[in-house]
């Protein structure tokens, strides 16, 4: 594929990839080819589930080999919750201190410290 350029001034415009791949995508579905009309092949789907047995891309020496994937009993409880959902500031000053737990309260000071720095710096900005 053959990247257009144009020349404005001293500036060189380079039409980005993806507006180039949509144009091009454009033209394959009108048909503009020597096909005479023939239907786009369908897509390939993949009917069964794929089991990975390695992490892909995880090695990071340059002669080591990718990690294998481990059962889940393997991993330590704490990597399963790192994606759960967090309070926000306003519903944890909303709780009384006295009844969080040690994780909630720890969020709430970091939150709030950091909602007084942003005010801090907004006002010492303006002036």
């Amino acid at each position: 594929m053959k990247a257009s350029i144009w020349k404005i001034g001293s500036a060189l415009l380079r039409p980005t990839i993806f507006s180039t791949y949509r144009s091009f995508a454009a033209k394959a579905k009108k048909g503009g080819g020597k096909g005479g009309g023939a239907a786009a092949p369908a897509a390939p789907t993949i009917s069964k589930e794929v089991k990975a047995t390695t992490v892909y891309g995880a090695n990071i020496l340059k002669d080591g080999v990718d990690p294998p994937i481990k059962p889940d009993s393997e991993y330590p409880d704490w990597l399963w919750h790192l994606l759960d959902k967090h309070p926000p500031l306003s519903e944890l000053q909303r709780k009384n201190p006295s009844t969080m737990t040690l994780v909630e309260l720890q969020r709430f000071v970091k939150l709030d410290n950091r909602r007084r720095i942003k005010e801090n710096n907004a006002l010492r900005a303006k002036h």
